[in-house]
C-alpha cells in the first residue's frame, strides 16, 4: 500500500497525488494507492488515516508526503513503523505554520476557513522530537523550495537517503522523475 499524504490547504486534487496515482494506476497496482481528502484538523487527518490504513491494510505501508503531509507520514512512520518517502516536508509543523494563523483557503476545492492556535496545538501533540530508525525514510527536497528551508529538512532527517536537488520549487519540480525511486524504496 502507498498512502498519498497532501500538503497544507491542497487534496488529492494536487499535480503530485495525481501524477503519482496514475503511475500506480498504470502499472497495475491502483488498489494498491490511497490518498484521502485530508481534514483541517491535524487531530482529525491522523485519525482518518489511521482508520483507513491500519485495520485495513495488511502488510506494508510506505507514505509519501509532501509538506505538511510529510510531517503527518512522519509522525505515522514513527508511530506504527511504515516506511515514509517525503517530499519537501514541514519539519516542526507548529512553529512553521504560526506565521499562517488566520482565514484560509483550500486551493482545490475553494473551502475557506481559519487556521487557529488550536490547531497549532494539534500540530505540536504529533511533532517527532527526532527520528528513529532513519533507514525507514527517504527524502526528497530541492534548494529552490520557496516556502521551507530544505536544510531544515537534511538536518532533521541525517542518516536516511536524501536525494536533494539544486533549484526546483516546494511544489517539487520533475516529481515524476522518481517515481521507480519510490517504488523501489
Amino acid at each position: 500500500m502507498i498512502a498519498y499524504l497532501h500538503g497544507f490547504n491542497s487534496s488529492p486534487a494536487s499535480g503530485k497525488a495525481r501524477q503519482l496515482g496514475e503511475h500506480i494506476a498504470a502499472i497495475g497496482r491502483a488498489a494498491d494507492y490511497y490518498c484521502p481528502a485530508l481534514p483541517n484538523s491535524p487531530r482529525e487527518a491522523i485519525a482518518l488515516i489511521e482508520a483507513e490504513l491500519v485495520p485495513r491494510r495488511p502488510g506494508p505501508v510506505t507514505l509519501v508526503g509532501s509538506s505538511l503531509g510529510g510531517f503527518y507520514a512522519t509522525y505515522l512512520a514513527e508511530k506504527h513503523d511504515w516506511k515514509a518517502v517525503l517530499v519537501n516536508p514541514a519539519v516542526h509543523a507548529h512553529v512553521l505554520m504560526r506565521g499562517a494563523l488566520g482565514p484560509q483557503t483550500n486551493w482545490h476545492s475553494g473551502e475557506k476557513w481559519e487556521l487557529t492556535a488550536a490547531h497549532l496545538a494539534e500540530l505540536a501533540a504529533l511533532d517527532v522530537t527526532a527520528i528513529t530508525r532513519p533507514e525507514r525514510y527517504l527524502l526528497l527536497a530541492q534548494t529552490g523550495d520557496e516556502v521551507l528551508d530544505y536544510r531544515d529538512a537534511v538536518a532533521y532527517y541525517a542518516g536516511a537517503r536524501q536525494i536533494i536537488e539544486d533549484g526546483g520549487n516546494h511544489g517539487f519540480a520533475g516529481f515524476e522523475r522518481h517515481f521507480q525511486t519510490i517504488l523501489d524504496f
